[in-house]
């Protein structure tokens, strides 16, 4: 039996009655009349003739790819992310290759794999070792811009929620229900996030003339922020509130108290930051600062499609303000 041949532009061309750069054109955006487009595409439909992607990323020197590397995908802040972006870039024809980091020690092997797969550009959305990382992309050339991190040498474009004002103003919260006796658990240590978070919440509570909260490493982690809402609430004189650096640690931390016999927003007062679509379960209720992650991923993708064209913004960094969910995990003390 004779192999069936792929359809080619050349077949497309010819079934349209049009030239073969008529037809490269109608796939890739460029000029040519409305009449001609619909019969390419008719054409096109009826060969059921699909475009190379490939061949397209050679003419143009554009894959088309863009990659976006997160740390876990057990927090889940991050699957809103990537969903937010995927659309967002297939909106401007674009498609995501996702990398999950896992929080490698190493740089080594994860720039390899940024840097390997011809992307256009990259969105780094991973807390560990995201500066370091995009520094290297864009020493090898790789537009590169930062998501919900900051890069603190000021020498790396980026996108985040106004981390400061945020924690502020679940500072001022806590303190407003009555609470003194406050503790932060906090992310990993490399994080600019984490550190934003906590400097300006513990800011914030010094100012009202509070003692220095209590601090705990939950390392962004479920099994972390756990083992450290155990010590705290066990602990001789307890805290009556705990703020945690985001929602992931939040959620552990309310888990924890019912093992313990706490009722959350009673007994002990918990809030997040970031308003994670579980947060708002019942079962959870948990008050959180809600990141505008949509108007996050539209900023970062115009920042980087402004990188890939050349349009350099070294240092910029633009935070975006939230808002605070008030739920029934904190109550007055």
């Amino acid at each position: 039996m004779t192999a069936v041949r792929p359809p080619t532009i050349i077949d497309v061309a010819r079934r349209a009655g049009v030239s073969k750069s008529a037809v490269s054109r109608a796939f890739t955006g460029g000029s040519v009349s409305e009449d001609t487009r619909e019969r390419v595409l008719k054409a096109a439909s009826e060969l059921r003739y699909r475009p190379s992607h490939s061949a397209r990323s050679l003419k143009t020197n554009r894959s088309r790819l863009i990659g976006l590397a997160v740390t876990h995908l057990d927090n889940q802040f991050y699957p809103e992310v990537i969903e937010k972006f995927s659309g967002r870039l297939a909106c401007d024809g674009c498609r995501v290759v996702l990398f999950v980091t896992r929080g490698e020690a190493g740089l080594e092997p994860m720039i390899d794999e940024l840097l390997g797969f011809g992307l256009d550009g990259v969105i780094l959305a991973s807390s560990s070792h995201a500066a370091e990382v995009a520094a290297e992309c864009t020493r090898a050339a790789m537009p590169v811009i930062m998501f919900n991190n900051v890069d603190t040498s000021g020498r790396l474009p980026g996108v985040c929620t106004d981390n400061e004002l945020g924690a502020a103003i679940v500072a001022d919260h806590l303190i407003g229900l009555g609470h003194s006796s406050i503790a932060i658990i906090e992310g990993v240590p490399d994080s600019s996030t984490s550190r934003e978070r906590v400097t300006a919440f513990r800011e914030r509570m010094l100012k009202a003339g509070l003692p220095d909260p209590v601090l705990r490493s939950g390392d962004y982690s479920s099994q972390g922020a756990a083992q450290a809402t155990r010590e705290l609430l066990m602990a001789e004189a307890p805290p009556t509130a705990i703020f945690c650096a985001n929602d992931h640690m939040a959620l552990a931390a309310i888990e924890t108290c019912h093992e313990l016999g706490k009722a959350p927003g009673r007994d002990v007062s918990i809030a997040g930051f970031d308003d994670v679509g579980i947060a708002a379960w019942p079962s959870f209720s948990l008050t959180t600062y809600k990141q505008p992650v949509a108007a996050m991923v539209d900023a970062c993708v115009e920042g980087l499609f402004a990188e890939i064209a050349g349009e350099r913004m070294i240092g910029e960094t633009l935070r975006l303000p939230g808002e605070l969910v008030v739920r029934s995990s904190t109550g007055k003390n």
